[in-house]
């Protein structure tokens, strides 16, 4: 049985990740900042992990090692979004984005990489909101949304050049590990509104899809195909 790792499965993407998973017969080691998620199945292991906090990274880094599996896939798809009506960056703000979005999953990340197999793969939950290529001062100006939410864009900004990196580096250290950037869309959850177009189910068969497959390392992905950075 080929295991997965996905951070904050509690709602949204990535409860509907854990479900999609859990049905195509994966064991799924799932995160929540509680340590309890409202759904129960017999191949679902729940631990407690808080991005924000450094001690709580390295405890469920600890228990995932403990839990004596190797890891086919990781996707880390927990994130914060605190600054949605914002376009002023403050700066507590972003700090407290960048600790869960950016630092904390990469620590999370880099404390369980060496368990991921072979022809692993590891997703980044991204957004377009983070792609500089579709980033326009002018469209902005005339958007809905002109600059909103710079702190979560910063910090997906950031993870987008943080798998490319990391890509990088597993070719460089002959590890045949995948990594990839996936923008699921723009989703119905607490943090996507309820105006979104896409419903979690939906993107969680897109993500899957690209999880389980063999695609171009270090690339930024969307229904199967690249996006710009």
């Amino acid at each position: 049985m080929k295991t997965v790792v996905i951070t904050g499965i509690g709602r949204g993407i990535g409860k509907a990740l854990a479900q999609k998973f859990l049905a195509e017969g994966f064991k799924v080691f799932g995160t929540s900042t509680s340590g309890t998620v409202d759904f129960t199945h017999q191949d679902l292991t729940v631990f407690t992990l808080d991005l924000s906090s450094p001690e709580s990274i390295a405890a469920c880094a600890d228990a995932v090692v403990k839990a004596g599996a190797s890891l086919d896939i990781l996707i880390n798809n927990a994130g914060a979004l605190f600054d949605d009506e914002e376009t002023q960056v403050f700066i507590d703000t972003l700090r407290s984005t960048l600790e869960v979005n950016l630092i904390g999953t990469i620590d999370f990340t880099e404390k369980i990489l060496s368990l991921v197999v072979a022809n692993g793969h590891v997703v980044n939950i991204s957004s377009t909101a983070g792609s500089l290529a579709l980033s326009d001062p002018e469209t902005e100006k005339a958007s809905h949304f002109p600059y909103h939410y710079p702190c979560y864009k910063i910090s997906k900004t950031a993870l987008n050049m943080y798998t490319r990196t990391l890509a990088g580096r597993m070719i460089y250290e002959g590890k045949e590990i995948i990594v990839s950037s996936v923008h699921p869309g723009w989703v119905r959850t607490e943090m996507g509104g309820d105006d979104a177009d896409v419903s979690p189910e939906e993107a969680a068969d897109d993500v899957y899809k690209t999880a389980v497959s063999k695609p171009e390392t270090g690339q930024f992905w969307f229904k199967g195909k690249k996006i710009a950075w």
